[in-house]
This record gives structure tokens, C-alpha cells and sequence, in this order.
């Protein structure tokens, strides 16, 4: 769609406002609202801002920039009023100077794409976010789950469900091509699977479902929360990527018929590199200190670093492969979480995924029939298989010491991330919990 496309579909659409979008280094959405009247000119022209007050974005004495709407993005939002009905466009982010801002989340990903554009490949990605539906709990923040319901649950009374079904109506309605949707493993807690899909409009996509579900669930007097482990003692909420490389003849790049594992050259590296640069990139693909609560053995959460076909307690697995099917064959990284930011999840599980390719980086063994939550600390150090880091702090470390992702993420994003991420984890380190409270206000 282009600019053109979008001023009439506006007018189809009897769209009275548009919400220009973007992100701050966290992933929080931002946006700005203009009248129907302003669009044209923003579509040619973009909208000046202050970026002085976003997280990771311009200093005070440096604060103007301009959002240039990207007219592909266009979409109404499916719960707006209808006599004011409201519509997005995502945005990138420029600098007075007309260059690109570089610590623009978005543009991040861009640029890192670059690379395999260069070389006639596509990067696709098929996220599964899960989340949370949790009753409004009067003053208290402890969450209550909506219903009682288990893994794949069916009740047609349960008013989870009738809200998932019109979660994913709205998800359709918004251009999201929905697979499914179904109850997940813990009380109160959903999936739904859009198409993969290339990685930009993928990261897109995942921030248009989040805010959505949101907005429906507030609807019904609900709480949707992608919190990676809202509850204590239950299973936490993910958001595994399934990724594959494809060239401009649309052939999936990972299929070698003639290898034992049916996985190409290409995947081997790419998969191999995933794994070299996981406990770095666990900081951004597993952004928040709640994360490491879900990334702990026994809640079907991967722990350990390695890859498999089949078998779930691997980093990376390898969905089985069916004869004639060879455009599905795939690597499904499971350790992101859906508190991530999009653009730079994507981006640095790109960047390691192509460093490995381009160094040819030597794939272990599968652990295939390996239970790996079953095998003792030496038992995996005899085996070679690291552990992803127990916090965010452990996590921020390793990538300081990582300088391919530094480098993916550029200088400004990867400094407004480490300085964000850091101001939480001191910020943590001086709270005193419920946890503390009970423990030692009357025996310390």
C-alpha cells in the first residue's frame, strides 16, 4: 500500500483519526493522534516531535525528531467508537538532518535485515505470544485467573473463551492472518498463533496482538498481561519463534534432502550461531527481571543451551519433518518471552543466527531422546551444554562482553538498552518484596 492507497482507504473506512506509532528501547508503545485532515502531509512531509522524554531517545539539546509514517502499516483499530473511528500507522524515526535515528527500535531491525536482503534472502518468522487473562482484583495487584480451564480447555460457557474468539476476530478485522488460538497450560492463560510471515512486519504484527488484546480484554472488565511469570508456581508465558530463511524463488533455505537431520548447510550455521550468542542475547529476547522467574527448570520453560528435533526441553527445536513439506522445515527458538521488544529480539537473533552462517560455526549433536532437565550438572558439563543465565543481571553482562550483538543493535540502541535494563536492576535490588517480608520480618 502507499501513500495514495491509504488517503482513499481513510475515506472508505470513515476514519477520523490516525494514531502514528512507534516504540520506545523497552518496547512500550508510543503514539501520537491526528486528525484525517493532517495525514496527507504527514505521509509526505512526517510529523516533528520531542523525543527528550522516551526511553532511550534524543537528549534535552537534542531533542526534535520526525516520525515518516510507513503507509504498509496501515489499519483501523477494531475497538475504536465508531463516530470516532481511529486508525494506525507505524512509524520510523528521523533526525533533523534527514538520516535515520539509530536508536530507532525499528530501524534497528531494518538495518540488520539489510544483510540478508544483500543476499537475496528473506528472514521469516512465526511467533506464538502467550498471555494472561486475569479478573480486576479491586486494590490489589496479586492477579486472579479468569477461568479454570487447562491445555487446549473446551467449555462453551466459559467466558474465557467467548473473549478469545473475539480476540482473534479483532486480531483478523486489524490483518492478522490468526492460525488458531487455545488455552494454554495454567489457569487464565492463552495462545494465539498468527502466520509467520517476513521479520518486520512479524515485529509489527506482535506489537498490533499485544495492544489489541489489551484493549479487548479492558473491554470486559479484564487484565491481559504478556508478564512472562505472573504467578508463582504455574507455567509462565513465552513466545517461541519459529524462523526459517527463504531465497527470491520462495525455496526454503534449511532443506538439504541428503543430510541425516533433512537441515541444510545454511541452517546448520544458523542454528549453530543462535546458540553460540544465546546467553548474550537472553538479555533482549528475555528483557525483564520477571523473565529468569519463568526461565527455570519444570514449567516446560528451556533452561539449557543445545538443540533437538522433537524433544521440547532444548533451546532450539526442530519441528519433525514431513516428506513434500520442505517450505515448513524450521527452527523454533523458545526461550524469547513476550516482554521483549520485537524489533530487537528479532534483530539480535538475526545477527547471531548470520554469524554463525558466516563462519561456518560447527553444529553439536542434536539431544534427541534426551531429557535434559533428567541429567545432572556433570552429566550436561560432560556433554557440553551451557545454561542460559539465572538474571537479568547475569544476562546484561554477557552482553557486554558480546560484540556481535553490540554491533547488530548499534551504538545508541545498544547504550539506551543496557542503561534502561540496568536502572531496573538496581531499582529491584532495593525493593523489598512480600517474599522478604515473610520470610524475615519477625525471625531476622
Amino acid at each position: 500500500m502507499d501513500n495514495k492507497e491509504v488517503l482513499n482507504r481513510v475515506k472508505e473506512d470513515d476514519v477520523k483519526f490516525i494514531s502514528l506509532q512507534f516504540t520506545d528501547v523497552t518496547g512500550a508503545v508510543k503514539s501520537l493522534d491526528i486528525p484525517i485532515d493532517r495525514l496527507e502531509r504527514a505521509l509526505n512531509e512526517g510529523i516533528w516531535f520531542d523525543g527528550s522524554s522516551v526511553e532511550g531517545f534524543a537528549r534535552i539539546q537534542e531533542s526534535d525528531m520526525r516520525l515518516v509514517p510507513d503507509p504498509a502499516t496501515y489499519a483501523v483499530l477494531p475497538w475504536s467508537r465508531e463516530d470516532f473511528r481511529r486508525a494506525r500507522l507505524f512509524c520510523d524515526i528521523y533526525q533533523p538532518d534527514g538520516g535515520t535515528f539509530r536508536g530507532d527500535p525499528r530501524g534497528t531491525l531494518k538495518r540488520v535485515l539489510e544483510q540478508v536482503k544483500a543476499r537475496g534472502w528473506t528472514y521469516n518468522v512465526g511467533p506464538e505470544p502467550e498471555f494472561f487473562l486475569f479478573k480486576r482484583n479491586g486494590p490489589t495487584i496479586h492477579p486472579v485467573p479468569n477461568d479454570v480451564g487447562g491445555y487446549f480447555d473446551f467449555s462453551a460457557s466459559d467466558e474465557a473463551e467467548r473473549v478469545r474468539t473475539e480476540l482473534m476476530d479483532a486480531l483478523a478485522k486489524i490483518g492478522l492472518t490468526v492460525e488458531m488460538g487455545h488455552h494454554e497450560v495454567a489457569l487464565g492463560q492463552h495462545e494465539i498463533d498468527f502466520e509467520f510471515g517476513e521479520a518486520l512486519r512479524t515485529a509489527d504484527n506482535i506489537l498490533t496482538m499485544k495492544y489489541t488484546v489489551k484493549a479487548i480484554a479492558a473491554q470486559h472488565d479484564l487484565v491481559a498481561s504478556f508478564m512472562p511469570k505472573p504467578i508463582f508456581g504455574i507455567n509462565g508465558s513465552g513466545m517461541h519463534c519459529h524462523q526459517s530463511l527463504f531465497d527470491s524463488q520462495g525455496n526454503n533455505l534449511f532443506f538439504d534432502g541428503k543430510d541425516k537431520y533433512k537441515l541444510s548447510k545454511v541452517a546448520h550455521g544458523f542454528i549453530a550461531g543462535q546458540l553460540a550468542h544465546a546467553r548474550a542475547f537472553s538479555a533482549v529476547v528475555a528483557p525483564t527481571i520477571n523473565s529468569y522467574k519463568r526461565l527455570v527448570p519444570g514449567y516446560e520453560a528451556p533452561v539449557y543451551v543445545g538443540w533437538a528435533q522433537i524433544n521440547r526441553s532444548a533451546l532450539i527445536r526442530i519441528p519433525r519433518y514431513t516428506a513434500g513439506r520442505e517450505k515448513s522445515l524450521r527452527a523454533e527458538l523458545r526461550c524469547p518471552d513476550p516482554s521483549a521488544n520485537p524489533y530487537l529480539a528479532l534483530a539480535v537473533m538475526l545477527a547471531s543466527a548470520l554469524d554463525g552462517i558466516e563462519k561456518e560455526t560447527p553444529l553439536s549433536d542434536p539431544l534427541n531422546d534426551i531429557n535434559i532437565y533428567h541429567l545432572t550438572p556433570e552429566e550436561r558439563s560432560e556433554m557440553n551444554i551451557g545454561e542460559l543465565p539465572g538474571s537479568l543481571a547475569e544476562a546484561l553482562t554477557l552482553l557486554d562482553g558480546d560484540l556481535v550483538l553490540q554491533e547488530a543493535l548499534g551504538p545508541v540502541s545498544y547504550e539506551s538498552f543496557r542503561r534502561a535494563k540496568w536502572a531496573e536492576v538496581e531499582e529491584y535490588r532495593m525493593k523489598v518484596t512480600d517474599w522478604e517480608l515473610e520470610r524475615y520480618l519477625e525471625v531476622a
